[in-house]
């Protein structure tokens, strides 16, 4: 089992930059998928961005179509932590963003499928 916790979201105006991140507990964190799904009130959750380990222990990226370019998903496994660097950012980036974690490949894009969930951080841009 891992327990995640999010931090960086806050108020920036469009165009600025966030980066949030992921911190897990657990020591086999490196043996799981990450991805960061976002809701922004009234709408349903959303994929954003996910890291998914393949079986040869390579990781693989793949982003929402509308922040292709502006975000960035990476890792550091030496502390535990996925981030999401958000550049040009954008007042429909307005969400709480969460990240999630699965142990088991799938579908990265379906929020269903991760069975762990961080608490979300809020992300709000003025434009």
């Amino acid at each position: 089992q891992v327990q995640l916790v999010e931090t960086g979201g806050g108020l920036v105006q469009a165009g600025g930059s966030l980066r949030l991140s992921c911190a897990a507990s657990g020591r086999t964190f490196s043996t799981y998928s990450v991805g960061w799904f976002r809701q922004a009130p009234g709408k349903e959750r959303e994929f954003v961005a996910a890291i998914r380990r393949s079986s040869g222990m390579l990781y693989y990226t793949y982003y929402l179509d509308s922040v292709k370019g502006r975000f960035t998903i990476s890792r550091d496994n030496s502390v535990n932590t996925v981030y999401l660097r958000m550049n040009s950012l954008k007042a429909e980036d307005t969400a709480v963003y969460y990240c999630a974690a699965r142990l088991l490949d799938g579908t990265y894009s379906l929020w269903t499928e991760y069975p762990y969930w961080g608490q979300g951080t809020q992300v709000t841009v003025s434009s």
